[in-house]
């Protein structure tokens, strides 16, 4: 039997339309899985924080106001952890602190840092643990660690004292304290008087627990 006419004349173009459905039914195909894939694509943001800018954690204990395990970033130093825990308390031996703990120190993950408070025999405290050498690790001890402050006198200095070591010192205060510090430097102890303008009395009383050096 004969194809019919119409159909021997046109089977070229339905041959056509035929192959050109068919690659046009592959081509949808082809485009539904690759958009498919592409959404299984996590995309992952610039400012998203990367494991090596993870937070630091750290266990404050002793005598400050908000004793309690801080996050903080990893630059955090001694100082900012003091802030966090809401500063020292009223109880908190601040000579100690002036003396011993370098407040700009960074500080470790992991690490715990404990005040002592005014007249706490550290020596014989079960609850103290005053470790020589594990304040990077993380217990704060009187060590040559950087958390320490690294004058063996025990000495403060004026030129690089914090303004609440400053602060501790008999009749300075806050405002005295920046006064210091904005003066700074100084050559000897006696410049406190003219540069800073440190009443005679109170230098008196402080002269024997300070340096320049």
């Amino acid at each position: 039997m004969t194809a019919p006419i119409w159909l021997q004349q046109y089977k070229f173009i339905i041959l056509l339309g035929l192959i050109g459905g068919i690659l046009l039914v592959i081509g949808i195909s082809q485009a539904v899985i690759s958009a498919k894939k592409d959404s299984q694509v996590e995309i992952i943001s610039k400012d998203a924080p990367s494991e090596s800018s993870a937070e630091i954690v750290v266990d404050v204990s002793g005598a400050v106001e908000k004793p309690g395990v801080y996050r903080l970033p990893p630059s955090a130093r001694l100082n900012d952890i003091l802030v966090a825990a809401g500063g020292l308390s009223a109880s908190a031996d601040r000579a100690w602190v002036s003396r011993f703990l370098n407040l700009a120190a960074k500080i470790n993950d992991g690490s715990k840092i404990y005040i002592p408070s005014a007249g706490e025999d550290l020596g014989k405290s079960t609850n103290v643990q005053f470790s020589p050498q594990e304040v990077s690790g993380g217990i704060a001890g009187v060590t040559t660690d950087p958390l320490i402050n690294n004058n063996a006198s025990g000495l403060i200095n004026i030129n690089t004292a914090s303004l609440e070591q400053l602060d501790s010192l008999w009749g300075i205060g806050a405002v005295r304290a920046q006064a210091i510090v904005d003066n700074r430097p100084f050559a000897t102890i006696d410049e406190l008087k003219s540069k800073a303008k440190i009443p005679n009395n109170v230098f008196e009383r402080i002269k024997d627990q300070i340096t320049v050096n």
